[in-house]
């Protein structure tokens, strides 16, 4: 078997991914951006946008789409760098790309992406079944809150290195099957969704690459009931703060994005200004990953 930086038994690999890791930081956020001029991605914008995501796990860029071009702008990114593969969900368009906005009536309403409300820390899709996890996804901004809608975004590989680093046993309770269990969703007294568990640290095997989900609620989850789950999460709980150095802070203005492997990133609130359109992110999941340069 090949080195493997994710196995706890190969300490070896483990040591020699995470100095690669960590010599990449601190670094200036504008070394994570891309400038892409057009709809179409070129080969050099393309290698770019690879080499960025292959070391950080996430990009962000910026373009001159505006308007009915962006979410063909989205669609040609995402295909650009190998995503297909897009995900629906209940609040999706009927592309399967999202517009995240203020919605103040009907089923998205009820789900706090679609207010002006805070968003805690989670990845995309935790409560997707095994089959279909989110592995990568984007998010372009066509309109920004007139206030708030900071986002802060962390390498979800930055937190496996800290948590390891603090203790492996915690890293063991986070890749249990049980770890993490999300209640079925039940609307009207149907479900919709049935209630689903899994680790929160995984591998995909086909990239030999760390996967993760979570999710900082506190309703709604269902954590193995086990000490060391619970000093798991709290460990990783008490990391994911703006002070932590690996921890990005970045308002998107019109024209940028973000495109990753599905890392940590949350919302704080936002205040749209009366009268004039508000807030608004195109928003793509997908089950594929980030293919490499």
């Amino acid at each position: 078997m090949s080195a493997n930086p994710f196995v706890l038994d190969d300490d070896r690999a483990y040591r020699q991914w995470r100095d690669l890791k960590l010599r990449a930081y601190p670094y200036n956020i504008e070394s994570l951006f891309c400038d892409i001029a057009a709809e179409q991605i070129s080969g050099t914008e393309k290698a770019a946008l690879q080499n960025i995501i292959q070391q950080y796990n996430f990009v962000f860029y910026r373009t001159q789409q505006t308007g009915a071009a962006d979410k063909t702008f989205v669609r040609e990114l995402g295909k650009a760098l190998g995503l297909s593969r897009l995900d629906g969900n209940l609040c999706s368009d009927d592309d399967n790309i999202t517009a995240l906005q203020v919605m103040n009536m009907g089923r998205a309403n009820t789900y706090i992406p679609y207010t002006d409300k805070p968003l805690s820390w989670h990845t995309d899709g935790y409560y997707n079944s095994s089959e279909k996890q989110i592995k990568a996804i984007s998010m372009h901004c066509v309109r920004p809150a007139t206030e708030g809608g900071m986002n802060l975004f962390m390498d979800h590989e930055m937190a496996y290195i800290q948590l390891r680093d603090e203790n492996p046993a915690l890293i063991k309770a986070l890749m249990h099957p049980q770890a993490m269990t999300i209640p079925p969703n039940i609307e009207n007294g149907q479900e919709i969704r049935a209630a689903q568990s899994g680790p929160v640290f995984s591998l995909l095997p086909q990239h030999n690459k760390l996967h993760m989900r979570y999710s900082a609620r506190t309703r709604n989850i269902e954590w193995r009931d086990d000490s060391a789950t619970q000093e798991a999460v709290d460990c990783l709980k008490s990391m994911l703060v703006e002070n932590n150095p690996y921890v990005i802070a970045y308002r998107l203005a019109a024209g940028e994005g973000i495109i990753c492997n599905n890392i940590l990133h949350n919302r704080s609130r936002f205040t749209n200004t009366a009268g004039q359109s508000g807030r608004l992110l195109y928003r793509a999941r997908y089950y594929d990953r980030i293919a490499n340069s």
